[in-house]
């Protein structure tokens, strides 16, 4: 991969770290896209014992979990401290020697491309706008399939390519720099999930756009929310007031009724990982039939 479209991962964290105490705030699609993930659900007659939010943020999606799914135990995982920290509930001292009454959630702080996990170990993953910032899907859908169990639910959704299509188009001329992180094909990303042994993959996609009165209030809710451009590539410097305002006309130019647009392509999908026959053989049986032990 060019070091263009590698996500620095440092950045990343810092970034996020950061963002924790306005993310919420400035959230909205992120939330909207949460609840259109929930009405997903209701189509699926499936209830895990463990879910793991993958990328949970300040906890939002988790909570609309808990009151689905009141049984099962929940683990949040975040690769910022800081967000897990404001999703986290604050339990006085004297709560925490009770027996335990409420549902069972666990606060993990990690990358969600090498998991901290065993083998086997998750009934569901849910993932909300969170794969966009991994540098191999790949080797994440890898990851995801070896910590779901069998007949193991993956839900997420992410952001396709022609996310932020106004910010790069009016960016992009300026210079040789790259502005906008880049993000993968729905059709990539379902043969990445059948190449990792998923099945019955559903993806589908939509457009939501937002509007804004000025540039600066885009700009303003990426950064609340930690959505910097990461990559190893960025610019490093600050642009040049006469190139900033060749980027603020180019975007003015795309104005309509008023407002400044937006656009986001939202990808979502989900994958069943299959029950492997295989898995039942004894050691032995397995010998005689030549497969790996």
């Amino acid at each position: 991969m060019i070091s263009e479209q590698i996500l620095d991962k440092k950045q990343l964290r810092a970034s996020f770290e950061r963002a924790a105490g306005s993310y919420d705030q400035a959230a909205v699609l992120q939330r909207e896209i949460s609840h259109r993930m929930l009405a997903r659900l209701e189509y699926i007659k499936y209830r895990p014992d463990v879910i793991l939010d993958a990328g949970s943020g300040t906890g939002y999606g988790m909570q609309q979990l808990a009151k689905r799914y009141p049984q099962s135990r929940l683990i949040a995982l975040d690769i910022a401290w800081s967000m897990l920290s404001h999703a986290r509930p604050n339990t006085a001292w004297w709560q925490r020697l009770l027996p335990l009454q409420q549902q069972r959630s666990d606060y993990v702080c990690g990358d969600i491309e090498q998991l901290p996990f065993k083998n086997e170990s998750v009934g569901m993953i849910w993932s909300n706008l969170a794969l966009q910032w991994c540098n191999n899907l790949q080797h994440t859908f890898a990851e995801m399939h070896r910590i779901l169990r069998a007949d193991g639910l993956l839900m997420f959704s992410t952001f396709g390519p022609d996310t932020l299509k106004e910010l790069r188009q009016s960016f992009g001329h300026i210079d040789g720099y790259q502005h906008v992180n880049r993000f993968a094909d729905m059709h990539d990303i379902g043969d990445l999930l059948l190449n990792n042994r998923f099945s019955t993959p559903v993806m589908d996609m939509e457009y939501i756009t937002l509007t804004y009165d000025d540039v600066i209030s885009v700009m303003r809710d990426l950064k609340a929310i930690g959505a910097h451009n990461v990559i190893q590539g960025r610019r490093q410097g600050l642009m040049g007031k006469h190139q900033w305002q060749q980027a603020l006309d180019a975007y003015e130019a795309l104005r309509r009724d008023g407002k400044l647009p937006a656009t986001f392509e939202v990808v979502y999908g989900h994958a069943w990982k299959p029950f492997d026959p295989r898995s039942i053989l004894t050691p032995e049986t397995r010998r005689q039939l030549g497969l790996p032990p």
